[in-house]
């Protein structure tokens, strides 16, 4: 699976944004798809993941309640919704796909295949 991710730009603190994830491959559904970020001079870090089905999901604290994965799999696609945005949430996004087991969702390593990254900025 190839995949693409867009949707980042500027906003402001309290804003929203949608990032999208474009997947190709036949396989599309047999990946658990999730969302990772780095910000200038941190580690990538695990931000939401959505199983193969779209039946469960699970965020890091930070974000809980106010983003959401989800996925459409007629268009091949994972969301990431991101309201009340925060100037901590500035950071490059990237979508991964894993075939790994979901005990590992959260695993930067099991992510085999990544899109290019999308950047996130938001200002105060």
């Amino acid at each position: 699976v190839q995949l693409q991710a867009s949707g980042g730009g500027l906003v402001q603190a309290g804003g929203s944004l949608r990032l999208s994830c474009g997947a190709s491959g036949r396989t599309y559904n047999r990946y658990v798809m999730g969302w990772f970020r780095q910000a200038p001079g941190k580690e990538r870090e695990f931000v939401a993941v959505l199983s193969r089905n779209g039946g469960s999901t699970d965020y890091v604290d930070s974000v809980k309640g106010r983003f959401t994965i989800s996925r459409d799999n007629a268009k091949n696609t994972v969301y990431l919704q991101m309201n009340s945005l925060k100037p901590e949430d500035t950071a490059v996004y990237y979508c991964g796909a894993s075939t790994s087991i979901w005990g590992l969702r959260a695993s930067e390593e099991v992510y085999g295949t990544w899109g290019q990254g999308t950047l996130v900025t938001v200002s105060s």
